[in-house]
């Protein structure tokens, strides 16, 4: 049964690998060669099975949907996202084509689709890194995510012309699917929480985008992608990527180990390999200079690049189509920056903060219209993090202290906010930059209700930097999450689920029939202690 084998040998390196500090998905990947390993020294074949091709499949579509979810389309259709995608292909395309060609002693299309293979940086890895430390929305995760899909478009026309294949005329109703939304957004209010809202994921990732898209011609990824983006907008949208989580991994997981087992390397293999690991670097820095000259600063510029550099999984799909003969090389080349980019990418903002000063100085005088200055001017109150535990701190305080502000680091939500009345502006609380210049004359207190535990721990430490003296407070899932913020600098980190509780209490004893109660009760203790 080959699937056991799969299951112990990804369960066991990806457990090897998070013990000395590697995402799990590098595991998955060796245990993929090492699978391929196993069968060239045993005789024993070991393959990807139309079995695991498939999960592999589901994985990708999922992943894609929830990352679709997530999106705001208009967030994509900006200057940086397309000027950015399209600079850096044509680039890359011009610069790696020639050198192909006179170094490996190719033909020219040879040459020009091995250059284009490798100008994709991978969805699959950068929105797993991205979504782990919660930074999909931050406005480096939307530029990333952005330029992603602009790359993913680009791959599915290379696709379509090296297939010789082209949409039917049927693929003309995708412009059509707008007017779906209405019905879409009410069978997912109708679903619930329960069993029903992740078979709605499945259908919509699955069937309707995947299967959908493959009948008229078009992607079943780009399919996925676009049924998550239509309802990104809905009030459950962030729940129903939840439900998906753990489906969407285990089948990762599929994709992950097919890489691996796709066989091992010759010698001229691994030497396309490593020099193609080499020159990594040159992708990311000509992300990080693109990026600036668009306006981005420094630090949005370094984490968006940092994202993008790696190599495609799309690029193995465009070899399958173009270059089977090259197929087993670029799957290693794509393992190596994997391997490559995914520890660098958990460390990205201690990396910024350490080389930060020697960079900055390339970014441009004029800025982003996201990433302009901010002034807290007389604010007293300033919650950090606009969700739903932010938003209702804000509206409990409001009426008490006029003089707050909310940051929250997505735009849009801001900007809902500022819609609804709320005093909220875009800042990322994770941005260095953004604390060297803030200025905090009138400020008593600070709330810190962002959703990951780093972005805490980095304003309450950068907060005590400034010299700030009022009181800062947390909430926290994690007791040994709260002593870190404590540590950090907060006064206070409570446990969200033990607040909820104490709030829940507070409001069953406002009520008047357990008020009378209770007095009745202090009253007879009275006259008892007085007998």
């Amino acid at each position: 049964m080959p699937e056991a084998i799969w299951i112990t040998f990804a369960f066991a390196l990806g457990l090897i690998v998070k013990a000395v500090g590697l995402p799990p998905l590098v595991g998955y990947l060796a245990a993929g060669f090492a699978l391929s390993a196993m069968a060239s020294m045993t005789g024993v074949a070991v393959e990807a099975t139309a079995v695991l091709q498939h999960i592999a499949h589901l994985g990708v579509l999922l992943l894609l949907f929830t990352v679709g979810l997530k999106l705001k389309l208009r967030a994509i259709v900006r200057p940086e996202v397309i000027g950015g995608s399209l600079l850096h292909f044509a680039i890359t395309c011009l610069v790696f084509a020639p050198g192909l060609f006179l170094l490996l002693d190719l033909d020219w299309k040879t040459a020009l689709m091995l250059a284009i293979a490798l100008s994709f940086s991978s969805t699959v890895l950068a929105a797993k890194v991205l979504e782990s430390k919660r930074e999909l929305r931050a406005f480096h995760g939307r530029v990333a995510i952005g330029i992603l899909i602009m790359q993913d478009l680009i791959a599915l026309v290379v696709m379509s012309i090296a297939a010789g294949k082209s949409p039917s005329e049927w693929a003309l109703l995708v412009f059509g699917l707008p007017l779906l939304r209405p019905l879409l957004f009410r069978l997912l209010d109708a679903s619930g929480h329960d069993e029903l809202l992740v078979l709605l994921g499945l259908l919509l990732a699955l069937v309707v985008g995947g299967l959908g898209f493959e009948a008229v011609g078009l992607s079943s990824e780009l399919g996925a992608l676009i049924f998550g983006a239509m309802l990104a907008n809905h009030p459950r949208s962030q729940e129903l990527a939840k439900s998906l989580w753990s489906v969407k991994e285990i089948f990762l997981v599929g994709f992950f180990l097919q890489i691996g087992i796709g066989g091992l390397p010759d010698q001229q293999a691994l030497m396309f390999a490593v020099v193609a690991g080499l020159v990594l670097p040159l992708k990311g820095l000509l992300f990080y200079f693109l990026l600036l000259a668009f306006r981005l600063r420094a630090r949005s510029s370094f984490l968006t690049s940092l994202s993008l550099t790696n190599y495609s999984e799309f690029g193995l799909i465009v070899a399958s189509i173009a270059l089977p003969e090259w197929l087993i090389p670029l799957a290693i080349t794509v393992s190596i920056s994997f391997v490559i980019s995914a520890p660098v990418n958990r460390f990205a903002h201690s990396i910024f903060e350490k080389i930060g000063h020697h960079i900055v100085r390339f970014e441009s005088q004029k800025r982003h219209p996201d990433e302009q200055p901010l002034s807290l001017g007389d604010t007293r109150i300033l919650v950090m993090g606009m969700g739903r535990t932010g938003t209702a701190t804000y509206d409990w305080l409001l009426p008490q202290q006029a003089k707050i502000m909310g940051l929250d680091s997505d735009p849009a939500k801001a900007e809902n906010h500022r819609l609804q009345g709320r005093n909220v502006v875009f800042a990322d609380a994770e941005d260095t930059t953004f604390w060297e210049g803030l200025h905090i004359p009138s400020l008593e207190a600070v709330v810190l209700a962002m959703n990951d535990i780093e972005g805490k721990l980095i304003a309450a430490r950068m907060l005590r930097k400034l010299d700030f003296k009022g009181y800062i407070v947390a909430h926290t899932m994690y007791s040994d999450e709260a002593e870190k913020i404590r540590d950090a600098g907060a006064d206070e980190a409570y446990l969200t689920m033990s607040e909820t509780g104490v709030a829940l209490a507070s409001h069953l004893m406002d009520q008047p029939g357990l008020q009378e109660a209770r007095q009745t009760q202090s009253t007879t203790s009275d006259t008892a202690g007085s007998t």
